[in-house]
């Protein structure tokens, strides 16, 4: 039996991620967090599900929520995660981390606070996306520098970090796959009289609108044709089922960084 515990539960993911894990047979909810002052923190995570109850109960501190789990999953924001993530150095429990927006700086800590708890870190927990992601590179080593790239990524109305982090890691393929340095080439905007196109730019444009789930579209623009390559998301339980996947897989795991490509064998 898996022990979890959910940050930031009462979220969209750490709900969606919670929701599933009710139905697995070899894997227990023993936590839960939210932010100090949240509704939610003290209510049993049965209510919080709109279920019967669990008798388990949210708290506000990762010490208490976590002192019995194998792993900890953390779809949050940056502060908090690093939060869990340096408990997680000091108890050398497991996190799957899908928390977006962090800084060079935070994912630097995070790096080195690993060495003591095996960590899987991904911006997008979805099968679909990290087999994009391993699409996409090999099609850009295919086309090599006869093809410009560009990213397109939309997002509802309510995302805070732009771009998104799949979209980054996206960026962060083509580059290496083209042998070029991401922070170099890459452009997130374009505004006034900026001039031609640069050779090796990787262009990254952000729409936010609606309540769109993710859509990352890769185009490869070429003199008389184009190749686009898109993942559109229609729920979040494909998220989700990928957060699921790498809990099971990072458990028992040495401590490290890993990513989806990792879990997937890819």
């Amino acid at each position: 039996m898996i022990k979890v515990a959910i940050a930031g539960i009462a979220g969209r993911m750490g709900r969606s991620i919670a929701s599933l894990l009710s139905g697995e047979e070899d894997i227990k909810i023993v936590g839960a967090t939210e932010r100090q002052g949240h509704t939610v923190v003290g209510k049993d995570i049965g209510m919080v599900l709109g279920s019967e109850g669990l008798n388990v109960f949210v708290s506000d501190r990762i010490e208490e929520a976590a002192s019995s789990a194998d792993v900890i999953v953390d779809f949050t924001t940056p502060a908090s995660t690093l939060t869990n993530a340096r408990y997680a150095s000091i108890s050398g429990k497991a996190m799957v981390i899908g928390t977006t927006g962090f800084s060079d700086e935070e994912i630097k800590e995070i790096k080195e606070l690993a060495k003591n708890f095996a960590c899987v870190i991904s911006p997008n927990m979805s099968v679909g996306v990290n087999v994009m992601f391993d699409i996409v590179g090999r099609v850009a080593r295919l086309l090599g520098e006869d093809f410009d790239v560009e990213i397109l990524e939309i997002h509802h109305r309510h995302k805070v970090d732009s771009p998104s982090g799949t979209a980054l890691k996206l960026g962060q393929v083509l580059a290496e796959a083209l042998g070029r340095e991401f922070g170099d080439v890459v452009r997130l905007q374009r505004s006034g009289n900026i001039g031609e196109r640069g050779k090796e730019e990787i262009g990254i444009q952000s729409i936010r609108g609606g309540d769109v789930i993710g859509e990352h579209t890769v185009l490869f623009l070429g003199s008389g044709e184009r190749i686009e390559i898109t993942h559109k998301a229609s729920s979040r339980e494909n998220f989700s089922r990928g957060a699921i996947r790498a809990l099971r897989w990072v458990v028992g795991k040495p401590p490290g960084i890993y990513s989806m490509k990792d879990v997937l064998g890819l």
